[in-house]
């Protein structure tokens, strides 16, 4: 799974318009699928990564399933997104089956029928939930309708660089967090920052709400399915706490550390560079850090949670890529066949896996010994079957809400504009509801 910043998903929620009464091309149930498996055919996957060693290793995966069904031909299509795929649905042409990186749109793709409901295929075939964590069979449906398997994950961790640590264990809890960054940061004589423990804003790559708000406990919307900022005091404490800290550094001295950053995932990663002591990142981390800084020597530990929530120490943010078979799909059964094989054969997600350096999306296959990943790898093997750990909900117009809290923090909390905290978050509710009823939610 090529690593893809999730933050930032105003486009395809845009791209994400297609309703229930956008039935071009017409579903089958597994009972009239046209062809059966048996029959010669040729089914077209269309997929995201597009970088050699992507393309190879998903070639890898499914070399298995070619050789148990020989009369399948599988052609692999790279570098498909989203829109790509709502627009070949759309047309009454889609492909037989597809990937998304993008879990934030679940929602939108079983409410819309834009994927099929594969719970027909789960029972006829008899396949057993329970082989995914809760949090995974959570992000792959819909209010019951799962339109989607997932195909390998991402989660969250804190990295922590045994040269700037100093000797010192990485943290377990917000207080010590907080102190470490303060103690391991280092400062040039103007006092802007030269290294920084932790630097808390969301503008820093991954240290985005989703990833660092659930470490105090916030629950996204309420049982009626609205937004709950204003009503969980998580929102607050992590909000406050986050202010606190961007204030000690100074915010202009914050925005300047940023813009003097190197890009997410090229070798100029200012973790890979020694400049950040401690950050929050994907398991793709390992893999970039193997490759392209071999000597910084670093540890990996779950993502530390507020001092009152010690007992879910462990867990972390999940989210991944998912796979699912269009409406109109005309080779339905061997397209099931393909995202069955692909989701669940344990050979084949180990194979992803170590192809890619993601985590993979089964608990069979976390525990299998053809694992061949670093070390340090291992705690997101952990985290990701930990109880504790979670995800974001599922919505009719994506991750609409999460772009929009994302952007009341950066643009109004982070620099100071705000001056009443629950008055802002009430009113952000408002603005959330508002777009989900104008989306049919």
């Amino acid at each position: 799974m090529s690593p893809r910043p999730r933050r930032l998903v105003t486009a395809l929620i845009a791209a994400l318009t297609v309703t229930t009464a956008c039935t071009a091309g017409g579903g089958k149930s597994p009972t009239d699928a046209g062809p059966k498996a048996e029959a010669r055919q040729t089914i077209e996957v269309w997929h995201g990564w597009s970088a050699p060693h992507e393309v190879k290793a998903f070639d890898d995966a499914i070399a298995g399933f070619r050789r148990l069904h020989p009369n399948i031909t599988v052609k692999l299509v790279k570098g498909q997104d989203d829109t790509k795929i709502l627009n070949a649905v759309r047309s009454g042409n889609p492909p037989d089956v597809v990937s998304s990186f993008s879990t934030n749109n679940v929602g939108q793709f079983c409410s819309s029928g834009a994927l099929q409901d594969l719970t027909p295929f789960l029972r006829k075939d008899d396949v057993d939930l329970d082989m995914f964590p809760k949090a995974v069979q959570s992000y792959t449906q819909y209010k019951g309708v799962r339109c989607t398997l997932p195909l390998l994950a991402d989660d969250y961790a804190l990295y922590t660089n045994k040269a700037l640590m100093k000797g010192q264990q990485p943290p377990k809890t917000i207080s010590q967090l907080t102190a470490l960054a303060k103690k391991l940061t280092v400062r040039n004589p103007d006092g802007t920052i030269k290294i920084a423990g932790f630097l808390p804003s969301i503008t820093y790559y991954e240290h985005v709400p989703e990833h660092i708000a659930p470490s105090f406990g916030v629950t996204w919307l309420n049982a009626q399915g609205r937004a709950n900022f204003a009503a969980d005091p998580g929102f607050a404490k992590y909000l406050k706490w986050e202010k606190s800290l961007i204030d000690w550094y100074g915010y202009d001295n914050v925005k300047k550390f940023v813009h003097s950053m190197g890009q997410e995932f090229e070798a100029s990663n200012p973790f890979e560079k020694g400049k950040v002591a401690m950050a929050v990142d994907g398991e793709w981390r390992v893999k970039f850090l193997q490759e392209e800084a071999p000597k910084v020597q670093y540890d990996t530990t779950p993502v530390p949670v507020n001092d009152d929530r010690q007992n879910t120490f462990g867990g972390g943010f999940i989210t991944g890529t998912v796979i699912g078979i269009p409406r109109g799909a005309r080779h339905p059964q061997a397209s099931w066949d393909f995202v069955k094989y692909l989701t669940t054969n344990t050979d084949a997600l180990v194979t992803f896996a170590n192809g890619l350096g993601n985590v993979p999306s089964t608990i069979p296959a976390l525990a299998s010994p053809k694992l061949s990943l670093p070390p340090q790898f291992r705690t997101f093997l952990d985290v990701f079957k930990n109880p504790n750990s979670t995800t974001i909900p599922s919505t009719v117009n994506g991750g609409d809400f999460i772009v929009k809290f994302q952007s009341f923090v950066r643009d109004q909390w982070e620099p100071g504009k705000l001056p009443d905290l629950q008055q802002g978050l009430a009113q952000l509710d408002t603005q959330v509801d508002n777009a989900l009823k104008l989306a049919g939610g």
